[in-house]
């Protein structure tokens, strides 16, 4: 039947996930990083996605598509309700709540360690706020990195800031895409290789994709690598 379903722009997706997180009947889901429309038969075509995408990705069109199923729909829900005991009912994996166990630290020495210091480097970090040319992008060493990676990996500032200039950001909170203003900073400045440092949650995608276009929009050939973190704090790659 032709009637009225959502179409879903890969281009513009930022991977933040909030499409699907407002989509009531579950008939999208993150694949890679990106939203896609897993389910033709549970779009009811209402558009509850469209003012949730912070990049206008999500747009409506007229097509052949299969007739929106309510009942499947409803049996899909129950089993979700089923299973996600002990989980906030966002449909982010990003939120789903879980305690983290962790072994008792010793007491402290008679004459503790000197905390290690900070290795940042320079000043705004937030990708929004840093400015496109800063003397200190010439011969960095350059750092993208999702915000929550700082808290989630605890040798953070010794193993990724350390020697890197670094910017970070959240593409879930983050209104816009970074896109533009890492191609702008790559291509204008004398950007040795770039780090990527995200989370293994599908919203962090955004952040991977945004810095993997700057790379090849810049029109440079630049090393570059993508670390991910558990939500335990564990390096997974």
């Amino acid at each position: 039947m032709i009637r009225k379903i959502i179409h879903i722009n890969d281009d513009l997706c930022n991977g933040c996930g909030a499409c699907a997180a407002a989509c009531h009947e579950g008939a999208i889901g993150m694949v890679n990083g990106k939203a896609k429309l897993l389910r033709e038969d549970y779009c009811d075509g209402l558009g509850d996605c469209l003012p949730a995408c912070p990049t206008g990705a999500i747009t409506f069109e007229e097509r052949e598509a299969p007739a929106y199923n309510e009942a499947a729909v409803l049996e899909s829900k129950k089993k979700k309700e089923e299973s996600k005991a002990g989980k906030l009912p966002c449909g982010c994996p990003g939120t789903h709540a879980k305690a983290i166990a962790r072994a008792a630290c010793p007491a402290p020495a008679a004459a503790p360690q000197a905390p290690a210091g900070s290795q940042l480097r320079q000043w705004p970090v937030q990708i929004k706020l840093v400015p496109v040319n800063a003397p200190y992008f010439n011969g960095a060493h350059l750092l993208i990195a999702a915000d929550c990676t700082a808290y989630a990996y605890g040798n953070f500032h010794q193993e990724f800031i350390r020697n890197r200039i670094t910017l970070i950001g959240c593409p879930k909170l983050d209104e816009g895409d970074y896109t533009e203003k890492l191609t702008q900073i790559i291509a204008r400045n004398d950007i040795k290789s770039v780090t990527i440092v995200r989370m293994e949650v599908p919203c962090c995608g955004g952040i991977e994709n945004a810095a993997k276009r700057a790379l090849q929009q810049s029109g440079k050939f630049i090393p570059w690598q993508v670390v991910t973190i558990s939500t335990d704090g564990r390096k997974l790659d």
